[in-house]
């Protein structure tokens, strides 16, 4: 086969091919069905989706669906908010809910709402069916020590005007579980809390706790209630045994005080009979010094043992009589 014969057959392939490259880099069937569904998209605006790698039909479905829906967006705001990272998808099918409910919400709020990274449809949702939010067992101690147990089921809807910026489920978990704490602390007694379980509800909804957060709380009612340990008598058997160690110890340091004080005494006495022990040692040398020096005489150095001799005697004595009267008790 020649050149020529061929020709017809590299034409016809580089058309072929032409045509497959257009009809991928343009979405020539989107185009179609957003003018069946009476879209108006130019073919140049899909282009330049691509262009600028926008995926054509994150845009134009959502569009037909705002379309059909009657809602007034157009492809520039959907295209921007795709491209600062939003799901456009949900926001459409957020204001299509909101319109159904008569909720008044613009596609510049929902936007934000997205672009804040909270669920916009989940949001309207729940602001046609309140959420139900339960809390777990909060324990609050009343005066007289004994501890309450209390679970709480909290009615909620959302708050679109505060969804941004606003707080989460875990605030308002916090700010009830506080106000069950401060109602619980302020009853005189734990019966007067079980016998009116609804006083809890009514003065931790009274205080406003939805301010500053992205709901708005409906209801907020006790779903159980149970007894817990006895604190007080806890605190109490706790305190005593403390007030026993401390008293023990200051008794032990008193004994100690005591020990160290007689042993103080008993060394002070052996020092003193240290110094008879040494004065009477003084009294043979003075004898001597005496005799030598003529002021005693050898008579009355006899006198003077024979009053040691007698003294010793009556000593002896009255050791006896006293051991035998203590034999005859």
């Amino acid at each position: 086969m020649d050149i020529q014969s061929l020709l017809p057959i590299i034409v016809i392939g580089l058309i072929v091919i032409a045509v497959a490259v257009l009809f991928t880099f343009i979405p020539v069937m989107l185009w179609i069905s957003a003018l069946a569904a009476g879209v108006r998209v130019s073919i140049f605006t899909l282009v330049g989706m691509r262009l600028r790698r926008v995926v054509p039909s994150r845009v134009i479905n959502p569009l037909i669906k705002a379309h059909k829906a009657g809602l007034g967006v157009n492809t520039n705001q959907l295209e921007s908010h795709y491209l600062a990272g939003g799901n456009v998808d949900r926001v459409v099918n957020a204001l299509i809910a909101a319109q159904r409910a008569n909720i008044e919400l613009t596609f510049e709020r929902a936007a934000a709402i997205d672009l804040a990274g909270r669920d916009v449809l989940e949001a309207v949702q729940m602001s046609v069916n309140p959420k139900v939010i339960e809390t777990p067992f909060i324990a609050g101690i009343a005066m007289d020590g004994i501890e309450v147990k209390a679970k709480a089921r909290i009615t909620v809807r959302a708050n679109i005007d505060r969804l941004v910026g606003g707080a989460g489920e875990d605030t308002v978990i916090a700010r009830v579980g506080e106000g069950i704490v401060s109602t619980i602390g302020s009853s005189d007694s734990h019966t007067k809390v079980l016998e009116n379980p609804d006083s809890i509800s009514h003065n931790v909804l009274s205080k406003g706790l939805d301010a500053g957060t992205a709901f708005e709380i409906l209801s907020i009612d006790i779903a159980d209630i149970d007894i817990g340990k006895n604190i007080g008598a806890t605190l109490s058997t706790d305190q005593a045994e403390a007030d026993k160690n401390i008293a023990q110890a200051k008794a032990e340091e008193r004994r100690a005080m005591a020990v160290a004080q007689e042993q103080e005494m008993l060394a002070r006495v052996q020092e003193m009979r240290a110094k008879v022990v040494e004065a009477e040692a003084d009294v043979p040398l003075a004898l001597a010094e005496a005799l030598r020096s003529g002021n005693m005489g050898v008579m009355d150095y006899m006198n003077y043992k024979n009053i040691n001799a007698d003294t010793d005697m009556r000593d002896t004595i009255g050791k006896l009589s006293q051991e035998e009267n203590d034999e005859d008790q």
